[in-house]
């Protein structure tokens, strides 16, 4: 097997970790020697061993104590140079006598970025960087975004009828999109750290925005439900997540969309969120550029102009299009998903 093989193993690892590990990125990590697969791990949670440790571990109890001299470790992020909640990784590789590290992205905070290479190589360690980057650099985005902007990746998800509604004429009921949709809208909330909606979404809706099947709540918390809104006191004290079991997981913010994103990385260690809202904050959030990441459900009926827009009261200087876009069917209904650019990207 190639470089390249064992880091798409690595990468498989750290997609386990999706959703549960910030403020720290989902990392996933390999160890071979003489061609052959020693052991494998993954970041689970903040403050727990990183992907490289957990490789490493599961290596030994595999092949015992000294298996790890002269190996391959496969790593999705360059190993961390600096000690935090545990141990820097570049001091456990070279304590554990590995001859060769492998990873995928240098780390994206400027000042430890390629710190990692100078460590090895003056240990006699070989390294070889950037394999697979694009690949590992899709799973770190939103770890990447915050540590460069200070902001968190933002996904605006919407389920929408074909003239563009959000809601269903008056007595047809709550949902527009069919079960398998809402069943995926599950998988996305559960790899999220936060998920953002309107003092309006509340009032009208009233929506509890939580996981709701057990085996994606394992290893995590619910995400944090954050409702923005200028007028907290008109919010309803009956809705569901202020009175649920997960209620001090909400949080109201009032005040510029800006401001309240960075408060969630700085405050709460949120790397990326999730809108799920009305027409007037998802028009509000893409006019201001916020938005990184679009995810709408498109179910085959027509509501009609009496309905809700899913895009309203803002204006756009220019059309934004999706780019990197893919399709998928669920049930009736087909999900779009593509990065947001603009029409000169």
């Amino acid at each position: 097997m190639t470089d390249e093989d064992w880091m798409a193993l690595a990468l498989l690892e750290a997609q386990k970790g999706v959703g549960r590990t910030a403020p720290n990125p989902p990392v996933g990590a390999v160890v071979v020697k003489d061609g052959r697969f020693l052991g494998a791990g993954w970041h689970r949670r903040a403050g727990l061993p990183h992907a490289e440790v957990e490789a490493m571990a599961a290596a030994e109890w595999a092949h015992g104590k000294g298996c790890l001299a002269g190996a391959t470790v496969y790593v999705t992020l360059e190993p961390c140079s600096t000690t935090g909640k545990t141990p820097a990784c570049t001091g456990g590789l070279i304590q554990a006598g590995v001859s060769r590290v492998v990873y995928g992205c240098a780390d994206p905070n400027p000042s430890h970025a390629g710190a990692a290479d100078d460590i090895f190589k003056k240990a006699g360690i070989t390294v070889r960087a950037r394999v697979l980057e694009k690949e590992c650099g899709v799973i770190l985005r939103p770890f990447a975004k915050a540590q460069r902007t200070g902001l968190p990746w933002v996904i605006w998800k919407c389920a929408m009828s074909l003239d563009g509604r959000i809601t269903r004429p008056e007595g047809e009921g709550q949902w527009l999109s069919g079960a398998e949709a809402r069943a995926d809208v599950q998988q996305l909330r559960a790899v999220v750290d936060a998920i953002l909606t309107s003092g309006e979404t509340v009032r009208r809706d009233k929506p509890s925005l939580t996981i709701r099947v057990p085996e994606l709540l394992e290893g995590r918390e619910q995400p944090w439900r954050v409702v923005l809104t200028d007028w907290p006191d008109s919010l309803p004290g009956e809705a569901p997540l202020f009175n649920d079991e997960w209620k001090n997981r909400t949080l109201i913010r009032s005040g510029g969309l800006e401001e309240a994103l960075r408060g969630l990385v700085k405050e709460h260690g949120v790397l990326s969120v999730m809108s799920e809202a009305g027409g007037k904050l998802s028009a509000a959030l893409l006019a201001a550029g916020l938005v990184d990441e679009a995810v709408i459900y498109h179910t085959p009926i027509l509501c009609g102009g009496g309905t809700l827009p899913a895009l309203a009261g803002e204006v756009f200087p220019e059309s934004i299009e999706l780019r990197d876009v893919t399709w998928e069917r669920f049930g009736a209904d087909r999900r779009v998903r593509g990065l947001i650019g603009k029409k000169h990207e």
